[in-house]
């Protein structure tokens, strides 16, 4: 069953700064320390996930690109109690809505969805309008932060450590991505990235072998499906992710959750 977990956040686009969380244990931070996790497998990563975090590690998973669905695949094997949420930004396509429903009835699962303040959703299409997107970089990254980056803070604020579907190879943004690593933008939780060095190719072995559901558009020619008017097939040769914000340069194609807010862009 879904649980819908409203985020009360600011009213500016602003990210307030998170508190500073306790140390990890030193079993946690002699892996970091290490830097054995590079050589693990996924499964590895997650049992260590579980093991070490609890109920108080879940899962991002965007229903909209196949890696989320992978690792939810995995993870319910490993712990059929692990947690798993969305960012329902309000601008979701009607084929991710009906994926998070297969998901729930096929692993009897419940899925935290995530959704942005009502009222910092109005007050920004209010002022720029509904497509403000369009425009440029700064009003893209302003309707991200609102839809998706506030909302995703405050959920994070209860958690120790959260697992992504991150590849290097997915887009530039992306090429140095570490399978651990220390969530600074997030006040310091552990970020679990086990599918890091994995090729699109293997992705699709795994759902293909264990049957995993995955979105209708992929059969489309959406490799990757965010925000409905945000998103478009691509071409034969492109770049998996350029059918995201397709209108910008690749250098500035994330939303904000992956990457630092000085400047750099603004995820899944």
């Amino acid at each position: 069953m879904s649980a819908a977990v409203t985020a009360k956040v600011p009213k500016s686009a602003s990210i307030a700064a998170p508190e500073p969380r306790a140390p990890f244990s030193p079993a946690v931070q002699r892996v970091l320390d290490s830097g054995e996790a590079e050589g693990w497998e996924a499964q590895e990563i997650l049992s260590w996930g579980v093991e070490n975090f609890g109920p108080r590690l879940a899962l991002s998973c965007s229903f909209g690109a196949p890696e989320g669905l992978v690792l939810l695949d995995m993870m319910h094997r490993i712990e059929p109690a692990s947690r798993v949420f969305v960012l329902d930004t309000g601008r979701l396509p009607q084929a991710t809505h009906d994926l998070i429903d297969r998901v729930r009835e096929r692993f009897e699962k419940r899925v935290e969805v995530v959704v942005p303040s009502a009222e910092a959703v109005a007050e920004m299409v209010g002022e720029h309008g509904m497509n403000l997107f369009y425009e440029s970089v700064e009003r893209r990254q302003e309707c991200c932060g609102v839809r998706k980056v506030q909302p995703l803070g405050d959920y994070l604020g209860g958690l120790d450590a959260w697992v992504t579907g991150l590849r290097r190879d997915q887009s530039i943004t992306r090429r140095d991505t570490p399978k651990l690593q220390v969530d600074h933008t997030h006040g310091g939780l552990l970020k679990l990235n086990p599918i890091a060095d994995w090729k699109r190719e293997q992705v699709l072995e795994y759902v293909s072998e264990h049957h995993v559901p995955t979105n209708a558009l992929h059969a489309k020619g959406y490799p990757s499906v965010g925000c409905d008017p945000c998103s478009r097939a691509i071409s034969p040769g492109e770049d998996e992710r350029a059918g995201r914000w397709w209108w910008e340069h690749p250098e500035s194609r994330e939303c904000g959750i992956h990457v630092g807010e000085e400047g750099e862009g603004s995820g899944i």
